[in-house]
């Protein structure tokens, strides 16, 4: 177990640098969320989810809904980790003509499953797919990140209220809690809390987590479902912006447009903890 938690440190790490590599490309880029979000994404990419370049058209593959799209970073920095794409693409964020634009898009960029941005519709679109999957006799699973600001769309408890109606045990839901969003304080905008008590109330089957701890993570998704008959929801704690000294916990990084200062010492710090997980690798095999 410690080598598996290791190796997915190290993969998150490296993704991080994967985030902070497009942000040098484009100069911008919608750093705060996609950190926060990273270890979630990089752990159901490398360890849970039946994906990868050679199941892209696989029926039986399993789908990854980014509702929070504008943190795509996140999801282009693990799938080119995971060779879905080449590397070099990241340069390309941001740019005309991108595979990766600002928001996910499945006809630009294959792996991508569902274009998102407009907030409150990737729940929607999972229970779809989560339905139809089952119907048609398919084991794949759907796993769902949203934002904790998404959750004043009104979509999301519609969507809420069906999957638990039809018993989704193959929906798995993560709400990245970091608790900023780009106007300030998710509870000072719109306060959802308690979170865990409003989807247990709809009928779901409810955990909550350190999102950052990649231990906690993978423990998480090894208990999937929680219940058999029941979509399973987890509340993620999580830091804005993890990873980046200067930039973690601040809502001012939502959006970041990096002074010359600030994208060096990012690139420094991204790349120092890819040297340490390395050796830590290399302790735990040895």
């Amino acid at each position: 177990m410690a080598d598996r938690i290791a190796k997915l440190e190290l993969e998150a790490a490296r993704c991080r640098r994967n985030v902070v590599r497009m942000v040098e490309a484009s100069h911008h880029g919608h750093l705060g969320g996609a950190m926060s979000c990273l270890d979630i994404v990089t752990a159901l990419y490398f360890d849970k989810m039946h994906v990868g370049p050679e199941y892209i058209q696989d029926p039986e593959r399993d789908r990854f809904i980014l509702s929070a799209g504008h943190k795509c970073m996140a999801q282009y920095a693990v799938m080119a980790e995971r060779g879905i794409f080449d590397k070099s693409i990241l340069d390309t964020y941001g740019g005309f003509k991108t595979k990766i634009p600002g928001h996910p898009d499945m006809y630009k960029l294959p792996g991508v499953e569902a274009n998102t941005g407009a907030l409150g519709h990737g729940l929607a679109i999972a229970t779809g797919m989560a339905l139809g999957l089952r119907n048609d006799g398919k084991k794949a699973g759907v796993y769902v990140v949203m934002g904790d600001g998404e959750l004043a769309e009104g979509s999301n408890w519609e969507a809420a209220a069906a999957a638990a109606h039809f018993g989704l045990s193959n929906l798995t839901l993560f709400v990245d809690y970091n608790g900023l969003q780009i106007s300030g304080r998710v509870e000072d905008v719109m306060n959802f809390m308690p979170v865990t008590e409003k989807f247990r109330s709809f009928g779901w089957s409810v955990r909550e987590i350190d999102g950052n701890n990649m231990a906690e993570v993978v423990e998480t998704l090894d208990a999937l479902p929680f219940q058999q008959g029941k979509p399973s929801m987890i509340l993620a704690r999580t830091v804005k912006s993890k990873g980046i000294s200067f930039a973690e916990g601040k809502a001012a990084y939502h959006y970041w447009t990096p002074s010359g200062d600030e994208l060096e010492t990012a690139i420094r710090e991204t790349e120092d903890a890819i040297k340490r997980l390395e050796a830590v690798c290399g302790e735990v095999q040895a």
